[in-house]
């Protein structure tokens, strides 16, 4: 019998798990039977119905059971193509059978053979055949028929692939595996099994992949989108309780001090910004850490909100001595523009302010010049208390680098971020006792199913109305017909002394074998020579991408915010983190080729100032789906009501980044199901409440472990 944790090369007596495959399963994250087992059909292609040959109509699949009568291999010499042409034919007619580059095909289905062919038909020549159907022997007469199918004559299931690795071939490993499994024990309590009417893990595994029906694979996939959220909800809730048993340190709050800040801005705060403090003040009272997760729209007001409580950690008060606040941002552009933003409305702080990247270090203290340092020199400071708040990037968890009294973390856009990242972060601080509160902040609207399931571990806190006096932004789809005239009025824009953002897809046009061939997806470095060679020779134009180095990065943003630069031509990098009032115009390139979620960001990044601006969703697709799609970003009131559409018409995978979280795919759709979430979450409490550490659900207690590794959470 086969084990689960059997590596796939160990495998014995399955004929086709050999070296050939191993490299290509790898790719697809298979090394052991369990990965292969949970390695989900994500569609299924009903082959159940055998046709005759006489009934086969025109552009429908169909299967038919049917002896090859001839079958010849061709080569064309124009594309190089070898094709394999068949004649196949049953007791009620013939058809053709053809296949492209697959020449070993001659060796396997030879004259007199008996197979299911499975595919759509076309016709080519006044000539019906099969377009690459997929096949099955049968045998070589009926005699030797065998009933028991895995690629046709059934609903068959269809695999994620990578090249040289069809679905064919994973139904090929994966039923043998299935007759040779030894029974899996089952991790989900009987009472949520019974409650739910969930098939037993055992049932459900064969019915995933190989079902009778269309009922048996839905059953199959609920039980184990389930599983998952179950799992996830399980981790959340753990974490939680782990959270409840450390120590923090609990801070009074100096109301007198809080209000001085407040009233220093030069802007109210606005009601949701009030609320979204005095939450995190709260939790700062407590003796345990805080975990919450603060989401707002682009322009918000975030980054003050965690900058006064930021200020509260530093201040002494009472028996509280003043302590140290960490901001991780994950781009130098976006650690920058947080540093700008504490010199700008906080400038009579003297505690100490440090920036830290790859490419400079920088010291201010309260109503001075900021200053220019030595990379170890800041670290010195830091490292003896010296400097209170400290912004930066990845550069903050480099191995020099520790915090004394380190109090209060803050992750900005922090679904960029590894979770191992945070930890190191929080590691820092281990010289304490204590550990420090946890704040993450998002400013990409994440829909609340996606926040309670993903990260339910967090406390929510949300910012869901911009500062006053914004003025809304006036938002067009532009169509090609449209061009010029949006040029025209960039160029008016322009010469009343605004500035332009360009925002495109890719940064180089895409190739295959050399050949540029997609000229519809526009390209930052052909934008670029395209518009300050034709369209706006008259003006300076910039491009900024991943592949330019930081300090130059750094450099273009400077002068672009001090207006010597009138078109920054961009790829995403300008998401997150920039904010130049001046400019008034977001022009964005293939529109339709971004998420809802990401346009609402680039649009964000104007609108900031007191002239009134504009966004040109350029689109070359005359798609109905596109514009409706593109629509909603005009219609909805905010990011969250965004989220919402983004959700439904993307799925989860699409918002996050299904790599980024790591979540598995049937919990990644099950996500856009409210009803499995609740009951989920429900099964959860019930089994944390009375049985918190597992101890009477050993093989639940075990595949949460492995959950916890395979999950990695962003």
């Amino acid at each position: 019998m086969i084990a689960l944790q059997t590596p796939i090369e160990e495998i014995k007596g399955i004929k086709g798990i050999g070296q050939r495959f191993l490299p290509k399963l790898k790719k697809l994250n298979i090394e052991t039977v369990k990965d292969l087992l949970w390695h989900f059909p994500f569609r299924y292609e009903d082959f159940s119905k055998i046709s005759k040959i006489v009934d086969v109509k025109i552009n429908e699949p169909v299967v038919v059971q049917a002896f090859v009568k001839e079958i010849k291999l061709q080569r064309t010499w124009k594309k190089r193509m070898f094709i394999v042409d068949a004649l196949i034919g049953d007791n009620t007619g013939n058809i053709g059978a053809v296949w492209f580059n697959q020449p070993f095909i001659l060796r396997v289905l030879k004259k007199g053979t008996l197979a299911n062919f499975a595919g759509k038909t076309v016709v080519s020549k006044n000539k019906l055949y099969l377009s690459s159907p997929v096949y099955e022997i049968i045998g070589r007469s009926i005699l030797e028929n065998e009933s028991d199918t895995k690629h046709t004559g059934r609903l068959v299931p269809v695999y994620p692939e990578t090249r040289g690795l069809t679905s064919k071939a994973i139904r090929f490993l994966i039923k043998p595996v299935l007759d040779n499994l030894e029974k899996l024990p089952e991790i989900l309590p009987k009472e949520i099994l019974e409650e739910n009417r969930f098939l037993e893990i055992n049932q459900a595994i064969r019915y995933i992949h190989f079902p009778e029906n269309l009922q048996q694979a839905q059953a199959a996939k609920k039980r184990f989108a389930f599983e998952d959220l179950f799992l996830l909800q399980l981790n959340n809730l753990k974490q939680r309780l782990q959270l409840a048993r450390e120590k923090s340190f609990s801070f009074k709050i100096n109301l007198d001090y809080l209000k001085k800040l407040i009233n220093h801005l030069p802007f109210e705060l606005t009601q949701a910004q009030k609320k979204t403090l005095w939450e995190i003040l709260q939790d700062f009272q407590k003796p345990h850490p805080m975990n919450r997760l603060l989401q707002g729209d682009v322009g918000s007001g975030k980054t003050i909100v965690a900058g006064l409580s930021a200020l509260i950690v530093a201040k002494p008060f009472g028996m509280t001595q003043g302590k140290q606040s960490a901001f991780m941002a994950p781009t130098e552009i976006l650690a920058r523009q947080h540093y700008k933003t504490f010199l700008k409305f906080f400038p009579e702080f003297n505690g100490g302010i440090g920036l830290i990247t790859s490419s400079e270090a920088r010291i201010f203290y309260g109503n001075e010049l900021e200053t220019e340092t030595k990379k170890n020199e800041l670290i010195k400071k830091i490292t003896n208390g010296e400097i209170k708040i400290i912004i930066g990037t990845h550069a903050l968890i480099q191995e020099s680098v520790n915090f004394p009294k380190l109090a209060f973390i803050v992750v900005d856009e922090q679904h960029r971020f590894g979770i191992g990242q945070r930890a190191a972060l929080i590691k820092k601080s281990r010289r304490e006792t204590s550990t420090p509160h946890f704040l993450s902040m998002s400013a990409t609207p994440i829909p609340r199913t996606l926040s309670l399931t993903v990260f339910g571990d967090l406390d929510l806190s949300i910012i869901d109305e911009l500062p006053k006096g914004r003025k809304e932004i006036i938002t067009k789809i532009v169509a090609p017909a449209n061009r010029d005239k949006a040029y025209q009025f960039i160029r008016d824009q322009i010469k009343k002394g605004r500035q332009v953002f360009v925002i495109c897809p890719r940064i180089d046009p895409a190739e295959i074998d050399g050949n540029p061939f997609i000229p519809d997806v526009r390209a930052v470095k052909e934008e670029y020579k395209k518009l300050s060679k034709k369209i706006f020779p008259d003006f300076k134009v910039v491009m900024l991408h991943g592949k330019i180095k930081a300090k130059e990065k750094v450099e273009t943003m400077k002068q672009f915010n001090n207006g010597a630069i009138d078109i920054l031509v961009s790829t995403s990098v300008v998401e997150v983190g920039v904010d130049v009032p001046n400019a008034s115009i977001m022009l964005i390139e293939g529109s339709e080729r971004f998420g809802l979620a990401q346009l609402y960001q680039f649009r964000g990044r104007v609108g900031r100032g007191i002239h009134q601006s504009f966004c040109f969703l350029f689109t070359d697709s005359s798609s109905k789906t596109t514009h409706q799609r593109l629509r909603s970003l005009i219609d909805a009131k905010n990011g969250f009501e965004l989220a919402e559409k983004d959700l439904a018409i993307r799925g989860p995978g699409q918002i996050l980044g299904a790599d980024q979280t790591g979540m598995p795919d049937l919990a990644m759709k099950a996500i856009q199901n409210p009803e499995l979430i609740k009951s989920a979450r429900e099964a959860a409490e019930t089994v944390i409440k009375k049985d918190p550490e597992l101890k009477n659900h050993p093989f639940l207690k075990n595949r949460l472990e492995s959950f916890q590794k395979e999950v990695h959470l962003e």
